[in-house]
C-alpha cells in the first residue's frame, strides 16, 4: 500500500474469508468486484468478459444464476475463469444448490427474494460442507415486505436489520464464512447502513452504492459514497454499479484504491489463466517469468499469459497483448489476432520484445507488421490440441449431469 494510506482512518478490523484464492477481510487488501452483463448460458461469451474485467484490475467477479442454463454454463467457465467466480441468486433455492454444484467460489443471496428460513438454512448446509462462502446481500429496492413496514421504509436500521435476519438463520447450522452488504441507491442512506452494519457486524463488508446510474453521475454517486466508507476504515471488498459496460466499474473501483493508496501502482496489468485439462506449460512458471521481466519497465500495458491455444487468444481478445502456449510453442497475439508463433523457450523474451515494441510503435503498426503465416499456423496447432484433448478437457460435462439430475422433477 501507498504511504498516504496511513493518513486515513485505521481500517476496522474484520474477520476474514477466501473468496476462491482470493483472501477479503482482516489484512488482507480491499478487493475489486464487477459482475458481468452477459447471459451466463454463453459461458464462451462470459469467459471473453470475464477475462476483460480482469485486465482492467478485478480480483472477483459475480454472474447471475437464474436458469438451467446458466448453472450449466457455470460448470463450464469455473475451471477457466481468471478469477474466482460468485453466483447470484435471487428466487430460486434450486438455482443455489446448482450452483454449488457447478463448483462457483461463492454465492450472493438476497434475503429480500429467497425469504423461506428452511430454504436459507438449506443452502448455507450445503455451502459449509463445499467450504463456499455466502454474501448476504441486502438492497434497499427488494427489502422483506415485513422489514420494511416495521422500520417505516429502507432505512439504514431496516437494512442491517435484514442482514441480522440472514445471518441468524446461518448461525442456526453453524455457517458463518460470510460477508455482508447493505446497499442503496441513496449515497446518504448507503454510508449511514455502512457506518451501522460496521458497530453491528465484525463480518467483511462489500460496498456498493447500488443502481448508481450510467457515466458520469453513477462514478460520481459511487465514488461518494464507497470513498467516504473507504476512509473511515470501513469496507474490506467494493463494487460500482454502473449503467455502463463493466469493465468501466472494474477500472473505476481499482483506480479509487490505488487513489487513496489502498493498493499498489502498476503501469504493468498481467493476468493469467488458472491452468486447465488444456494446458501446455506450467502457468504460474510463465506468468512469473513475464511478471519478472516487464515488471520494471513501467509499460502502461495489459498482458496475458495464457496456457493454451484452443481458447487463450479467445478469452483475452481484451488484453492488449499476450502469449499462449501449445505443441512445444507459443501464440503471440494482440487484442487476440496472433501476430507470431515462437518455440516455447523464447515465449517470454518475445512477450517482453513485443511489449516494448507496442509501447513505443502502437497498435497499428505492430499487427501490420504480423507475420503473414501465423494466423495458419496457430489455427493449425489450435485444431491439434483440440482433436488430442476433446471438447470438454475439463470434464465440465460430469458437472452439468449432475446439475440435471439435481433439478429434473420427481419421477
Amino acid at each position: 500500500m501507498d504511504i498516504s494510506s496511513s493518513l486515513l482512518t485505521p481500517r476496522r478490523a474484520t474477520r476474514q474469508i477466501k473468496v476462491g484464492s482470493v483472501p477479503v477481510g482482516g489484512n488482507a487488501p480491499i478487493s475489486v468486484q464487477s459482475m458481468t452483463t452477459t447471459k451466463t448460458a454463453d459461458a464462451e461469451g462470459t469467459l471473453q468478459q470475464i477475462y476483460a474485467l480482469a485486465a482492467a484490475g478485478a480480483d472477483i467477479v459475480r454472474c447471475t444464476c437464474n436458469d438451467q442454463a446458466a448453472a450449466e454454463g457455470l460448470a463450464v467457465m469455473v475451471p477457466r475463469s481468471p478469477i474466482p467466480i460468485v453466483a447470484d441468486i435471487h428466487f430460486h433455492v434450486e438455482m443455489a444448490l446448482a450452483a454449488l454444484e457447478a463448483g462457483v467460489h461463492g454465492l450472493r443471496l438476497n434475503p429480500g427474494n429467497l425469504r423461506k428460513p428452511e430454504e436459507i438454512k438449506l443452502v448455507a448446509r450445503e455451502a459449509k460442507d463445499r467450504g463456499v462462502p455466502i454474501r448476504i446481500g441486502v438492497n434497499a429496492g427488494s427489502l422483506h415486505p415485513d422489514i420494511y413496514e416495521k422500520f417505516g421504509g429502507a432505512t439504514p436500521e431496516a437494512l442491517v436489520e435484514s442482514a441480522r435476519v440472514e445471518l441468524a438463520y446461518f448461525q442456526e447450522v453453524d455457517f458463518d464464512d460470510v460477508k455482508i452488504s447493505v446497499k442503496a441507491s441513496s449515497v446518504a442512506t448507503m454510508i449511514a447502513a455502512y457506518r451501522l452494519a460496521s458497530e453491528t457486524f465484525d463480518y467483511p463488508l462489500h460496498l456498493g452504492v447500488t443502481e448508481a446510474g450510467p457515466l458520469p453521475g453513477g462514478l460520481l454517486k459511487g465514488t461518494a459514497g464507497i470513498a467516504t466508507l473507504l476512509a473511515e476504515g470501513i469496507g474490506d471488498t467494493l463494487r460500482y454499479s454502473l449503467t455502463a459496460d463493466p469493465v468501466e466499474e472494474a477500472r473505476a473501483g481499482r483506480q479509487l484504491l490505488e487513489a487513496l493508496g489502498l493498493r499498489e501502482r502498476s503501469g504493468l496489468d498481467l493476468i493469467a489463466c488458472p491452468s486447465c485439462g488444456r494446458a501446455e506449460i506450467d502457468v504460474i512458471a510463465v506468468a512469473r517469468a513475464a511478471q519478472d521481466a516487464l515488471a520494471n519497465r513501467n509499460l502502461p500495458i495489459q498482458v496475458a499469459v495464457m496456457g493454451c491455444v484452443v481458447n487463450g487468444p479467445g478469452e483475452a481478445r481484451h488484453a492488449d497483448l499476450g502469449i499462449a502456449a501449445g505443441k512445444k510453442r507459443g501464440h503471440l497475439f494482440i487484442r487476440g489476432q496472433i501476430v507470431r508463433v515462437v518455440p516455447e523457450d523464447e515465449m517470454v523474451e518475445a512477450l517482453v520484445a513485443e511489449a516494448e515494441k507496442l509501447v513505443a510503435e502502437g497498435f497499428e503498426a505492430r499487427l501490420a507488421a504480423a507475420d503473414s503465416g501465423a494466423a495458419a499456423e496457430a489455427e493449425a496447432d489450435r485444431l491439434e490440441l483440440l482433436d488430442a484433448k476433446g471438447l470438454d478437457a475439463n470434464n465440465s460435462s460430469v458437472k452439468i449431469a449432475n446439475i440435471r439430475r439435481q433439478q429434473a422433477p420427481d419421477a
